[in-house]
């Protein structure tokens, strides 16, 4: 099997996490039981999960100047990723604030920090993305930036996967250039008729696993290994980066790789320190 070369554009943070038997109701304050700092950002995430999942990945985003930016670097890093495509803007990296309840689910807010100043592509990010395989992207740098690359890959024959989160309103002619598009339950309800437009489409479905419809209309679904749950954190963004590392052997195999993947990366806390490795993901796959 050829290792695939998936270039990942998008935001990368340092993740606070809390974790507290129930998430506060607006105005209410609640205990909390632990607290931890984990490098995430969807962007981030994915590439480590396209790298520990086999593939050959590389990060393009930003880093700040602050307290944060060398262990955001470390991660990807330590996880095989290629970070030549990696800039540092002067301030702070991005963060996001977590509280994740007992049942595993969690609320996030993000401040974009060094990630909304990834503005425009550089020539390495261009020479990366014509040369990739794959380019993964999701919308938590500037919007132009996601388009200017889609439009990029597409000239160069390069597959486009869009993780169209967050939810916020995308141009026409960005939809236009994405061949597959990964979203959940509630994302793919708020796109609608817009996720016609695409070849293909995943919808993750939580502990139901995750279904795909192609070009022609057919779909076909798959399902993860039965798990204890602890953290619903960066799974989807596993899911989508297995799911990358896999596609080029069909979407059957694609789906079933990475819904075992998301699967083993809800049995830890935190994001990036979630995702699985690839010797896992096969252990684990369903027989």
């Amino acid at each position: 099997m050829t290792t695939p070369l998936i270039a990942v554009l998008g935001s990368i943070n340092m993740d606070l996490v809390t974790t507290t038997a129930a998430r506060p109701a607006p105005g209410e304050t609640v205990l909390g039981r632990g607290f931890t700092m984990v490098p995430g950002g969807k962007g981030a995430n994915q590439a480590i999960a396209a790298s520990r999942a086999g593939g050959q990945a590389m990060f393009l985003g930003a880093i700040g100047t602050d307290v944060f930016a060398p262990q955001l670097r470390a991660v990807l890093t330590e996880s095989g990723v290629d970070t030549t495509g990696l800039r540092v803007i002067d301030g702070p990296s991005g963060i996001a604030t977590i509280v994740v309840d007992d049942s595993g689910e969690n609320s996030i807010i993000v401040v974009g920090g060094a990630n909304t100043a990834v503005a425009g592509l550089t020539t390495a990010d261009r020479t990366a993305i014509a040369a990739a395989d794959i380019l993964v992207c999701q919308l938590e740098i500037p919007l132009e930036t996601v388009a200017a690359a889609a439009r990029h890959a597409r000239a160069h024959d390069t597959t486009v996967i869009l993780n169209p989160s967050p939810v916020q309103h995308l141009s026409d002619e960005l939809w236009e250039h994405v061949d597959v598009a990964v979203v959940n339950t509630g994302e793919a309800e708020h796109w609608g008729s817009l996720l016609g437009r695409v070849p293909h489409v995943v919808v993750t479905l939580g502990a139901h696993g995750a279904r795909h419809r192609g070009p022609d209309g057919a779909t076909t679904t798959a399902t993860g290994p039965t798990v204890q749950v602890v953290d619903t954190t960066g799974a989807g963004d596993t899911f989508t980066g297995a799911l990358a590392v896999r596609w080029a052997q069909g979407p059957a195999a694609a789906l079933r790789f990475a819904c075992t993947a998301g699967s083993l990366a809800t049995t830890t806390l935190g994001a990036s320190a979630s995702v699985p490795w690839a010797r896992d993901i096969e252990s684990a796959l369903p027989r």
